[in-house]
């Protein structure tokens, strides 16, 4: 006996998949950085170097130079450390030659003195790395928020407007203002704290 299955006349037909390429997403400098990439080194040091490199003469003076050499040794050797979720590869970097400024005043002040002047002070001078550092950090987070984020931003903490004024003077709904303020504030504390982290 044989048994014969029975399908209906129509032909079933499998919908086609069609192969599309996907272009991968180019790695942030941030991971590349993280992942030990040779090339992404020289870009942050293109990319952060002025800012590394003014951070340090504001604080070493004629060092500055090899300081910020030695942030950038510091920030590749200990590369693993940095969380891009916690902040920009900049203000991280900016972390690191505070601390490093503040060592070198520490050092220099260990050494005799051969000038016959009196040696400032040294918590003095660590304060002044790090409101420096701080006010270099906030000064590039804030020119990196959106147009209108930035505008909102500045005229409440240097116009030291209300948000009800921001919104009448912007023609902006006011809880929009408010969100502004907002995430414009958690950007500006991640990048602050992301420079206060030590490596």
């Amino acid at each position: 006996m044989t048994l014969t299955a029975t399908f209906p006349s129509a032909t079933l037909r499998m919908p086609v998949m069609h192969a599309r390429y996907i272009r991968p997403v180019p790695a942030s400098l941030e991971q590349r950085f993280v992942a030990g990439d040779e090339l992404a080194l020289k870009e942050a040091f293109d990319e952060h170097g002025p800012l590394v490199l003014g951070l340090c003469r504001r604080v070493v003076g004629n060092d500055a130079e090899d300081l910020a050499q030695q942030v950038f040794v510091a920030a590749w050797k200990s590369r693993h450390r940095f969380d891009p979720s916690k902040g920009s590869l900049k203000s991280w970097m900016a972390g690191i030659a505070r601390f490093k400024s503040i060592d070198h005043v520490r050092a220099a002040g260990r050494r005799p003195s051969t000038g016959g002047g009196e040696a400032a002070d040294f918590g003095e001078m660590q304060a002044d790395a790090e409101r420096v550092t701080d006010r270099m950090v906030l000064t590039e987070a804030l020119s990196g928020l959106s147009g209108d984020r930035r505008r909102v931003v500045e005229l409440a903490f240097y116009g030291d407007l209300t948000h009800a004024e921001i919104s009448e003077q912007l023609a902006m709904p006011l809880g929009t203002v408010k969100s502004h303020v907002r995430r414009g504030l958690e950007t500006l504390r991640s990048e602050l704290e992301a420079s206060r982290e030590q490596i």
